[in-house]
């Protein structure tokens, strides 16, 4: 199943989209995982308060990332991880807000991406009570992961596609999306040329 994309993950210090502390991305070639990598992010200043609610969430503090790379220091290198590929996030519309809130926040432009929400994919494919990460990634075979450890997160997000995509039969992520019925958003300058695949 050729199925190619980087499922991607952010933790935040606070309510600020511009405030990621930590990403994860798990890059997959014909449905298979063959990288993996993530990082710290120290925010940017005025977004780098962090709140006790979102800290006992993924247990991240402001010393934890003290000593990390800024958001447009590491730019780069998620971009080049991303080497292209469409993105899949779990709601995918909050973390395509935090890239373009951290890249606003930081004056750099927000990097062109087209992208496919794993919860609107896992709507469309298992019937299920809550869509969750946990329990769509459960439905997927995917258990007991560390839920808001962003590279968890990412492989979990990564397990929900491969998975609906065998069960959609799906030849790769586009076709996915249309068998499902979702939509390939677009960010950075690639967005006002965006058009949706499928509703």
């Amino acid at each position: 199943m050729p199925l190619n994309f980087t499922a991607i993950d952010f933790e935040t210090a606070n309510s600020s989209s511009a405030s990621a502390c930590s990403v994860g991305m798990v890059k997959v070639r014909d449905g298979i995982v063959v990288d993996k990598v993530g990082w710290l992010i120290r925010p940017p200043l005025g977004h780098d308060t962090f709140l006790e609610w979102n800290t006992r969430i993924h247990g991240i503090v402001a010393t934890d990332v003290a000593d990390a790379r800024l958001w447009h220091e590491q730019l780069a290198d998620l971009v080049a991880f991303a080497d292209g590929d469409h993105l899949v996030a779990h709601n995918a519309r909050f973390d395509m807000g935090v890239i373009a809130g951290a890249c606003t926040a930081s004056f750099v432009e927000t990097p062109s991406f087209s992208y496919v929400c794993s919860l609107q994919v896992a709507r469309k494919t298992y019937n299920l009570d809550s869509y969750r990460l946990p329990v769509a990634a459960m439905a997927a075979g995917f258990e007991d992961f560390a839920h808001h450890d962003a590279l968890a997160d990412a492989e979990a997000c990564a397990a929900i596609m491969v998975h609906a995509g065998k069960r959609h039969e799906a030849f790769d992520l586009e076709h996915l999306a249309t068998v499902a019925g979702v939509k390939v958003g677009a960010i950075g300058a690639v967005h006002a040329d965006a058009r949706p695949m499928a509703l």
